[in-house]
């Protein structure tokens, strides 16, 4: 992906890999930024075809290698991270930084999605985030700061679960609970990626695994527990999710339906 950049083709080709391509060839003073950053704060949604991400200082005449994507924007020492992590250092923005880049050049969703995990990971918190809004008003990418930060929730397991959350936020729906503990009386009938307890409708995202044959098998046995317990439930997979607006309509219908009921 890197031009003139080679690495051992027994490494997986990921993302950081690239990253890491990009680090031998970036400036001193560059860092690696933005979702490219969130790779090592516990957030790898990066695919390996996306650009690497990298800050450079304003008055630098370096453009990166193809599959490098430079920004030139001051970043200040407090700013910046140096991580050992087994293969080598990494230079990089801090998590709050790397949250800002990733507000102001992201799509909601993915941006939501990073910031979700970084803050289930612990590198991230609500105080701090709400703190990064409230300070840096007027600056650029605070709109798309404020818009997202509200959004982030760390309970959420993935970004599937994020998205479709953002998606039924956006469109109106009611706020739905991530990683909603579902109780009959003293059972446990499972944890569930998001639930509307006052309406009792769960949404499932369903990934490889769950079609594995003893999963399937598991998840058949609890979706009838919640069923039977009087639970709606919707369950997803990575080809309803190419959909989202059919995704969110089927979900308002489902909440409808509930309110009707009740």
């Amino acid at each position: 992906m890197l031009h003139n950049v080679y690495a051992d083709p027994r490494l997986a080709a990921d993302h950081q890999l690239f990253a890491r391509g990009a680090l031998l060839v970036m400036p001193d003073a560059a860092v690696l930024a933005g979702r490219t950053a969130a790779a090592w704060y516990d957030a790898p949604f990066a695919a390996p075809s996306d650009a690497v991400l990298v800050l450079a200082p304003p008055d630098t005449s370096w453009r990166g290698p193809r599959g490098v994507r430079v920004h030139r924007r001051p970043v200040e020492d407090k700013e910046v991270v140096t991580l050992e992590d087994g293969d080598g250092l990494v230079r990089l923005t801090s998590p709050l930084r790397t949250a800002w880049e990733i507000c102001a050049l992201e799509p909601m969703a993915s941006a939501v999605a990073l910031l979700d995990a970084m803050t289930r990971a612990g590198h991230l918190d609500a105080p701090t985030l709400n703190g990064l809004v409230t300070s840096t008003s007027g600056r650029w990418g605070s709109r798309r700061v404020a818009k997202v930060v509200p959004l982030v929730d760390g309970r959420s397991q993935s970004p599937p679960e994020s998205w479709v959350r953002v998606a039924c936020i956006r469109a109106g729906l009611p706020l739905p609970v991530p990683q909603f503990v579902v109780l009959a009386g003293h059972e446990f009938l499972g944890q569930v990626d998001l639930a509307w307890p006052e309406q009792r409708v769960i949404v499932e995202y369903e990934g490889a695994y769950h079609f594995e044959g003893v999963q399937i098998a598991r998840d058949d046995r609890r979706y009838e527990r919640l069923i039977a317990a009087g639970w709606r439930v919707i369950r997803l997979s990575a080809a309803d999710i190419r959909d989202m607006a059919a995704v969110v309509a089927r979900i308002a219908h489902t909440l409808a339906q509930s309110l009707y009921a009740g």
